[in-house]
Formats: C-alpha cells, structure tokens, sequence
C-alpha cells in the first residue's frame, strides 16, 4: 500500500509539471506572437508645417548701391511631407519634400527699399539618420545629408531698371536634429529643426552676374508621424 501511494503522488507530480511545461510553453508562445505583432514597421511618414527663415546673405550691388546682405528672402510657413525608411532600429534614411513661393525684398539701394518679387523653390532633401532611443517614449535623432533645391518661376526685378534671374539650382548640404514622442498606436509627435546650404547667383537677362545670396535656411517643423 505504500508503494502504491508513493507511486500515485510520483504519477501526479509528473502531471503537474506537465501541465505546468505545457501552460509556459503557450504562454511564451503568446508572448512572442504579442511581440511579434507590436514590432514596429520600416515606413514612416511624417506630414509637418514647416518655418522657413532664411539666413540672407548677399553681396553688394555698387551699381545699384545695394549694400551686402540689404537681399532679404521673407520667412514663411509651409506644409512639409516626409518619408522615412528605417535599415534596422538605430538608422533610417529621410526624404523631405516641400514647394514654397517666396517673396523678396531689398532693404537698401540707390531707390531706396522695393520689392524685387518672388520665386518658386522644390527643396528636396535626402538625410541618413540615427535614431538613439528606438523604443523609448521620447526619440531623439540626427541626421546628414544633402540638399537639392530647384529654383522655378522667377519674378525679379529692380523696378523700372531691369529683370533679375536666379540659377535655376541649388546643391549643398544639410544637417538635422530632432524627437518624437511616441504617441498611442503608430502615431507619433515630431519636432524637428534642419539646416539646409542653399545659394544661388543673380544674373541680368544678357548673363551678367551682379550679386551671390545665400538663403542658408533654419527650417523649424512640427507635426505627426505615422509608422507602418
């Protein structure tokens, strides 16, 4: 009778621990299916509104006494669309997109103030990032790379005088730094600041180069993201 007791508690104990194997199994089954589910996508896009505010530097006109630096582009908020893909957790590559009038202005010349007009500028950026805290609540990043802008649709003039013409292109480097603060789901919270080297000669109409600007601009954005 006491072997047989001790047999009967040894049979059940095995079935516990079977039972107990088979419970962690399902469970860690579970837990890395949930894992799996929650691993974040490669994709990111990211809609901002975007300031742009222009170094504005340029060199004088002794024809027409325009100082250096009396060019000025005027700041502007703008809508910015931006897509990301992420190589693995720390390193992404960005590409920014946005299109913009803007208005210039010189401050000083031989006329006094006027308003030179306005152009059109694509200025496409392409940046590798690195990402410091990929699955934290708050992400800091920063990122290099190149800027291309296209200059389009251009109206300047110095009134009553002459047209003026800028390059119809821009290549030059760009620098970022920014966060984004992991909202519920794949959306998220961006803040961003860029620094982007854009320049470009201004021509009269038979070529001749009467000045250099250099837009130079901070570019501040803010807006969501969406990680797919």
């Amino acid at each position: 009778m006491a072997s047989a007791t001790v047999d009967n508690k040894e049979t059940k104990t095995v079935k516990t621990i079977q039972k107990t194997g088979r419970i962690a199994l399902a469970a860690t089954c579970l837990l890395s299916g949930a894992a799996l589910h929650a691993e974040e996508g490669p994709w990111m896009i990211r809609a901002r509104a975007l300031l742009i505010d222009p170094d504005n530097k340029s060199d004088a006109i002794p024809s027409l006494a325009v100082p250096s630096n009396a060019v000025e582009v005027d700041s502007r908020w703008v809508p910015e669309l931006d897509i990301s893909y992420f190589f693995n957790k720390n390193m992404a590559a960005e590409l920014v997109l946005a299109y913009t009038k803007l208005d210039v202005k010189v401050n000083d010349s031989a006329i006094g103030a006027f308003n030179a007009g306005s152009f059109y500028a694509l200025p496409p950026s392409l940046l590798l990032q690195w990402h410091f805290l990929p699955d934290g609540g708050i992400r800091p990043y920063v990122g290099a790379g190149i800027n291309y802008t296209h200059i389009s649709r251009v109206k300047l003039s110095v009134p009553g005088v002459l047209p003026l013409y800028l390059d119809s292109s821009s290549v030059g480097p760009a620098l970022q730094a920014g966060v984004d603060f992991k909202l519920d789901g794949p959306w998220s919270l961006n803040f961003d600041i860029k620094k982007a080297w854009i320049e470009s000669d201004v021509r009269t109409g038979a070529g001749v180069r009467v000045s250099k600007v250099k837009l130079d601009p901070m570019l501040i954005g803010i807006g969501v993201g969406y990680r797919f």
